[in-house]
């Protein structure tokens, strides 16, 4: 993987975590909130990928699905730290 690559997903999962940390009312950190945004577009693109939706293509796209991924990823990790 190219190191261009790299610093694009850090990119990503640092603005999808913004986002999903500002709807969800949770501050992880720098660190935490582009680790939640990486592993919510893992989230994202599988769960949207499994239901059909297409959001569009391109940058975006990306932000979109880890952003929805990060959400879903924050809201189960509420769920479980109520258990």
């Amino acid at each position: 993987m190219a190191l261009e690559s790299i610093i694009v997903w850090i990119i990503i999962g640092g603005i999808a975590g913004m986002i999903a940390g500002w709807l969800s009312g949770v501050n992880t950190g720098c660190i935490g909130t582009v680790v939640i945004g990486i592993l919510g577009a893992f989230i994202g693109a599988w769960l949207l990928g499994t239901l059909g939706v297409s959001i569009g293509t391109g940058i975006v796209n990306d932000i979109v699905t880890a952003s929805i991924g990060a959400i879903v990823l924050l809201l189960g990790i509420r769920l479980i730290r109520r258990i």
